[in-house]
């Protein structure tokens, strides 16, 4: 059972250490131990929030987070443990998971509700919270290179936060996530992710849970749209990478990234908050398996952005929706990325330059003979494979 002891730094900020065992939560419990030496002044105000009128979304406007640390060397990264030369955002000297709230937020930490009927020129406070997990104490490394017990905690973390970020006042969609890789444009190497609580719901997520309700609603409310789509992949069985006996893994029927997998539990629950003991030991195995065929595919390390769809807090719209993860990556070759050009990054219309059949078959191909969290050349998706293999997580 995953230990929770929460404090706080010195501007007020909350801070929660995770951990595995008795043993380890101890150490977190001496007030000298975890206390923030820095002397940091209060926060500032929260940033704001502008609606355009032209779409129905919210921007947020967050120009302190210019300000923010950027790629800083090892001895001076604020994820690591403080040492005396290196005073960090984690006062402890050491830790296994540890949550806290961001310093450079784009939501929050005021919370609130936004203006029912906004127009043209609404401005108001970005509400909401941001918080970053850190998944362990050593500088390098990602999810997918955690021992299982680790990777295990965390997944203990994102259910408590989303748990209590959900309950907070306004709080309208609760989103955790991870963005590994340089190429993918994070600014601290430290494995880590991050969890936004908006005070709304975002445009893709608002998106997927409209088509979700509106499939739930004309089934009388028997059937769920990931539920079917997650039957017809396992059905088809050419474009599965995974399967378990709680979750199971796919490259989607219409991906829009060149490396895109879904992974989604075989019971319809609306966040991991909600999953059980057994479906989250499963999720840590499936998981990290998953991730070791993506960096298997090629002789480096594979960015991409691994994104919780979790179910809006939305009276109507949650009992349709179906948590899962959406995990993509730019990468289309050893040496290529996808950018986002004119059809895609002013219109939304994808094109994917490979196809989802031979993605799945390349990844299935990558876990042969592999654990996860290795990195090392395989077949890839513009050569695949003869060999077609269903694994069992």
């Amino acid at each position: 059972m995953t230990l929770i002891t929460p404090t706080l730094l010195s501007d007020g900020r909350e801070l929660i250490y995770f951990d595995a065992d008795e043993a380890s939560a101890a150490r977190h419990r001496d007030p000298e131990a975890v206390r923030d030496a820095r002397g940091l002044p209060p926060r500032g105000p929260a940033g704001t929030a502008r609606y355009d009128a032209l779409s129905g979304e919210w921007i947020a406007v967050a120009a302190h987070r210019q300000s923010r640390t950027h790629l800083p060397p090892a001895d001076q990264c604020p994820l690591c443990p403080t040492t005396p030369a290196n005073l960090s955002e984690v006062p402890a000297s050491d830790y296994e998971v540890v949550v806290f709230e961001n310093r450079f937020s784009s939501f929050g930490p005021d919370l609130g509700e936004l203006p029912s009927a906004p127009e043209w020129g609404t401005t108001t406070t970005a509400f909401g919270r941001c918080e970053v997990v850190a998944f362990d104490s050593a500088h390098e490394g990602s999810f997918g290179s955690l021992p299982p017990e680790r990777a295990r905690t965390v997944i203990d973390a994102w259910a408590h936060r989303t748990e209590a970020l959900s309950a907070m006042p306004g709080i309208k969609q609760v989103f955790c996530f991870e963005n590994r890789g340089a190429d993918i444009g994070v600014t601290l190497l430290h494995p880590h992710g991050q969890i936004y609580a908006y005070p709304f719901i975002p445009p893709r997520a608002a998106t997927l849970a409209a088509r979700a309700h509106e499939f739930f609603e004309a089934s009388g409310g028997t059937r769920t749209l990931m539920g079917h789509a997650l039957a017809a992949e396992r059905s088809a069985g050419d474009r599965m990478v995974i399967e378990g006996e709680h979750f199971s893994a796919f490259v989607p029927f219409a991906a829009r990234w060149p490396l895109e997998v879904h992974l989604v539990p075989h019971r319809q629950v609306p966040d991991i908050a909600a999953l059980t003991g057994e479906e989250r030991d499963e999720l840590t195995t499936v998981y990290l398996d998953l991730l070791g065929r993506l960096d298997a595919l090629y002789p480096t390390p594979t960015p991409y952005i691994a994104a919780w769809q979790q179910a809006p807090l939305d009276a109507v719209l949650r009992p349709a929706s179906y948590l899962h993860l959406q995990v993509t990556s730019p990468r289309r070759a050893a040496d290529k990325l996808k950018f986002l050009a004119g059809s895609e990054a002013a219109m939304g219309a994808f094109i994917n330059d490979t196809t989802p059949e031979k993605v799945a078959e390349a990844l299935r191909a990558a876990g042969t003979g592999r654990t996860a969290g290795t990195s090392g050349a395989a077949t890839t998706p513009d050569a695949p494979s003869a060999t077609t293999r269903k694994d069992q997580a």
